[in-house]
């Protein structure tokens, strides 16, 4: 009896040790344990109580931390549907790569697009970056400052799951620098209820679009809102009169600086131009518009018309969506090719990235089927991938697919076709020309002479 209470008392000591030692760290340190021994003598029980300080080591398990490598990423899309998209994809991406997670940073499209130099040049630049395909991206992969990511193109079957022309613009000498990850088309989209009430039908030629602008006015409706603030927005009707006019080709080898601006058919664009201002198609006032401002007009009903990518369906008032379709821009010339505008957008990585590794793990990603199809869900954007299921795309997507499938020659846009400096200079040129339409040969001379300087080294 003696013993075996003396046996307890020490087994409960030892417990209660190792309580203690799950709560404190792996050290040895002095442990002072307080033990009860009950003695039995002559019939008397007598309680002896020992103060005992013992040495012990006291393992805990210790807590494994992983090490995490975050993902710098700058976007500018940072329109509000397009934000909450981007956004929730990234959620995914950190929701399945805990280790890898993505710190994104987003600005405004237009600031973006001025501070991309700077971010380009940083050291340590961000990891990866939204941006446009076609000579926009090549300017910075001529440069030195797109890193290859040739190595994420095979290892993700993209060159087989994208298709060839996508392919070709993301590559420079064999080499892959881009991730395209959706495009859209130009068209002029129109409220269908006010055409119906005034009796117009989509205009398919020139003619009829100045008819149609003419039989608007006279119900004291705009026939085209447009905002100039950003320059833009103007370059888009210099893209589609050229075409209309002159031909694709030729509106690409003007942007690759293979045709002089003062070319007489460059100055016939510009004089097809002022039959619109004769005609007083647009919306007065249009630089003071941002192009989402120059949105209200369409949505209010006192606008009919708006010149602009399919992205306008992200910020049209949802109670005129379904009052919203599009037509090919008109013919001017039936002889001429059809040239159309597909804009390409996605992603790079830095050559100053830090975390390549985890940029890489990214761009494999928003590259992929899964975060294209949720593109076409959330955004309306058509993909790149094939992948893709076709069955997702809704009747204007379908509709889209099927004027750029019609086109002999799809280019980008104005200002992603040809350099910066020529795109700048150009765009200058035609605001000036909006403020005053009567000083077009000056200004063709003052293009020519940026041509002839920006492209000197290629001629």
């Amino acid at each position: 009896m003696k013993n075996n209470s003396k046996v307890v008392i020490v087994l409960l000591a030892i417990v209660a040790l190792s309580l203690i030692a799950a709560c404190v760290p792996a050290q040895p340190a002095p442990v002072t344990v307080v033990e009860t021994v009950v003695v039995e003598k002559e019939g008397e029980t007598i309680t002896v109580v020992e103060t005992v300080e013992v040495e012990k080591i006291v393992e805990v398990e210790k807590e494994v931390f992983k090490e995490v490598s975050p993902v710098a990423y700058n976007s500018m899309h940072g329109d509000p549907e397009p934000r909450r998209v981007d956004e929730m994809l990234v959620q995914m991406f950190n929701e399945q790569n805990p280790d890898t997670p993505v710190d994104q940073s987003t600005i405004n499209h237009e600031d973006f697009k001025q501070a991309i130099r700077a971010y380009l040049v940083a050291d340590p630049a961000p990891d990866v970056m939204t941006w446009f395909a076609g000579n926009r991206a090549r300017f910075f992969i001529d440069k030195g400052l797109i890193l290859d990511i040739s190595d994420v193109w095979e290892e993700q079957g993209w060159n087989e799951d994208y298709p060839k022309g996508f392919r070709a613009m993301s590559s420079v000498d064999g080499k892959q620098y881009f991730l395209p990850s959706s495009w859209y088309w130009w068209a002029i989209f129109y409220r269908k209820s006010i055409f119906e009430e005034q009796g117009i039908t989509p205009p398919e030629t020139w003619d009829e679009l100045l008819t149609t602008c003419d039989t608007l006015n006279e119900q004291g409706i705009i026939p085209i809102t447009i905002g100039t603030k950003f320059r833009w927005t103007a370059a888009a009707w210099f893209d589609y009169i050229n075409m209309r006019l002159n031909g694709p080709e030729f509106h690409l080898n003007l942007m690759l600086g293979k045709e002089s601006y003062e070319d007489p058919r460059v100055k016939a664009v510009f004089e097809k131009w002022t039959e619109l201002f004769e005609h007083n198609c647009f919306i007065e006032d249009a630089a003071a518009y941002s192009w989402q401002d120059a949105l209200d007009p369409l949505n209010r009903g006192e606008a009919a018309m708006y010149l602009m990518g399919q992205f306008i369906t992200d910020s049209v008032a949802e109670e005129v969506q379904d009052d919203i379709d599009f037509f090919r821009f008109p013919i001017i010339d039936p002889d001429q090719p059809i040239g159309e505008d597909a804009p390409t957008d996605g992603y790079f990585m830095s050559a100053n990235a830090k975390n390549a590794e985890g940029g890489k793990k990214f761009l494999a990603f928003m590259g992929s089927k899964e975060a294209q199809t949720i593109m076409v869900e959330e955004l309306g954007r058509l993909p790149v991938h094939s992948g893709v299921d076709p069955g997702l795309f809704n009747p204007m997507q379908q509709k889209g697919i099927e004027l750029i499938q019609g086109a002999d020659l799809v280019v980008q846009f104005y200002d992603r076709d040809t350099t910066p400096e020529m795109a700048d200079a150009g765009m200058n040129g035609m605001m000036a020309f909006w403020d005053d339409p009567e000083a077009i040969d000056d200004i063709l001379a003052d293009l020519e002479a940026v041509r002839q300087e920006v492209f000197a080294e290629e001629e």
